[in-house]
């Protein structure tokens, strides 16, 4: 138990639950059950105050070969079972300094806010696979700290772990941590040209490079130049790696 103690912050310690609270949620996990099977990513709802997960989906690629009862009851115990200690030192990271961050926003714009990551799980065969986490707030108590928050799970399109972001609802605007520095850098988000998402959305739906110049009316070489352009603006090195990264970062 101490060791799960870790995954939590004294300022975001959430000790009291009020009717209020409690009148917010309704039957809000049968919506993230319906949303589940919608999605190939892994979905799990954080409880704040209990310390535990209060739901799993079905979903394999977080599991590591367990069902999601058992991950669901495993909760926070199952970082200290499947991901390795280099990785899970980044999470406790993340953990203090994405609290810190949540900490200093206005309440009425906590639920705005949404914090991605990256790092390694190890699944049934042991193998390590880097995976992309997004959390966002689902529901405040009523002093405004985080009670419950959804977790997204989804393949990662980086190649090594960390890449922490933070980003706003209809915000262009990122805040990505400098490990290095400690600190936050503010950046501008990626802004794709009208010609570079019509590519991707392309690519997306099957279409060969032939086959997107006679669509669009260029000429196969033209396409080559939007696509390698697009590779060098997203820091990507194919078209899986494109889609992969339009997709997490809400782009198409």
């Amino acid at each position: 138990m101490e060791e799960i103690n870790r995954f939590f912050s004294d300022i975001n310690t959430v000790k009291n639950i009020s009717d209020l609270d409690v009148s917010q949620t309704g039957k809000y996990i049968e919506v993230v059950k319906a949303f589940s099977k919608l999605t190939y990513q892994s979905i799990y709802v954080i409880d704040y105050q209990s310390r535990a997960f209060e739901y799993v989906s079905d979903n394999p690629l977080f599991l590591c070969g367990l069902t999601a009862k058992e991950v669901e009851k495993l909760g926070y115990g199952f970082y200290f079972r499947n991901v390795r200690e280099e990785d899970l030192n980044l999470l406790l990271k993340i953990n203090e300094v994405g609290f810190d961050f949540y900490e200093k926003l206005p309440i009425d714009e906590r639920k705005d806010y949404t914090i991605s990551y990256d790092f390694h799980i190890k699944n049934e065969k042991k193998h390590s696979i880097l995976v992309n986490h997004k959390l966002t707030p689902i529901f405040l108590n009523e002093e405004g700290k985080i009670w419950k928050a959804m977790c997204i799970v989804s393949l990662s399109p980086n190649h090594s772990l960390g890449n922490i972001t933070i980003s706003k609802q209809n915000s262009d605007i990122i805040w990505k941590f400098n490990l290095q520095s400690n600190k936050w850098e503010v950046e501008e988000r990626v802004k794709l040209s009208e010609r570079e998402t019509e590519i991707l959305r392309l690519y997306a739906g099957g279409l060969t490079i032939i086959e997107i110049a006679e669509k669009i009316f260029v000429s196969p070489d033209t396409v080559k130049f939007h696509r390698r352009k697009l590779f060098e603006k997203i820091g990507v090195q194919n078209i899986t790696e494109a889609l992969s990264y339009a997709t997490n970062n809400k782009l198409l």
